[in-house]
């Protein structure tokens, strides 16, 4: 896994000598964001993975307690998100040409020239047009529940994301013995929102062990350290 991750993180910084992959056709496409797919605009690059995107694409990703890259999903600190001064200056320097007239134009000034090119405007202009789909006899839900963050059934925190609400339970609530619903399998369309956990503090660790070892990375050697520290605490209450 650590391998994987690895590979994710290098192949979108990763170029041949003497200049980027793939030629004048396919700059544009190296040098796009991978959320709004367009070319960068004040790019900015994830310290922990190196992936790089627009900084206003990269904002609603700062505002969670908990950030993960929108590419690769691994955990970042915020603090560590900085411009990509390598990336800006590869924008001043190649050119590529536009999709619409073809004129050579510098990856820094692409999304200008686009915003202005008539020939793009009518490609946008001719693009088959939006049909709705037919209207579904199936209800539609009015209120999809959250499961990306959690409220703790103990004392009501809130915003809790499942990493935070298994911390959260083990340093605050590890002696409570009130039995409580788990939050995170009522959100689940398979879960019983009336099955209270006699354990819940192992319910968290054995039940969402899956999920809770994707978005940490931590070795083999603190996982058998965790559990045998929450093991201690559950024995001496």
């Amino acid at each position: 896994m650590a391998m994987f991750r690895s590979l994710v993180a290098s192949a979108q910084q990763r170029q041949p000598p003497g200049g980027p992959a793939g030629g004048d056709s396919g700059l544009e496409a190296q040098f796009s964001c991978p959320i709004c797919l367009e070319v960068y605009h004040r790019p900015v690059a994830i310290g922990s993975c190196g992936h790089t995107f627009c900084g206003e694409c990269l904002q609603p990703c700062l505002q969670v307690p908990s950030p993960l890259c929108p590419l690769c999903r691994l955990p970042f600190d915020p603090k560590k998100v900085d411009k990509a001064a390598h990336v800006e200056k590869q924008l001043s320097s190649y050119k590529a040409p536009c999709r619409g007239c073809n004129k050579k134009v510098t990856l820094a000034k692409m999304r200008v020239h686009i915003s202005s090119c008539m020939k793009v405007q009518e490609q946008m202009a001719n693009c088959p047009k939006f049909v709705p789909v037919v209207p579904t006899s199936q209800p539609i839900p009015s209120a999809i529940p959250n499961r990306s963050t959690f409220t703790c059934p103990y004392c009501g925190a809130r915003n809790l994301d499942q990493q935070e609400l298994v911390k959260h339970c083990v340093d605050n609530h590890r002696s409570d013995p009130n039995r409580v619903v788990c939050p995170i399998c009522s959100a689940m369309p398979w879960g019983d929102p009336g099955y209270r956990s006699a354990n819940f503090l192992q319910h968290l660790l054995h039940r969402h062990k899956f999920s809770y070892d994707t978005f940490v990375d931590y070795s083999i050697d603190e996982e058998a350290a965790f559990q045998a520290a929450l093991a201690l605490s559950l024995s001496e209450n």
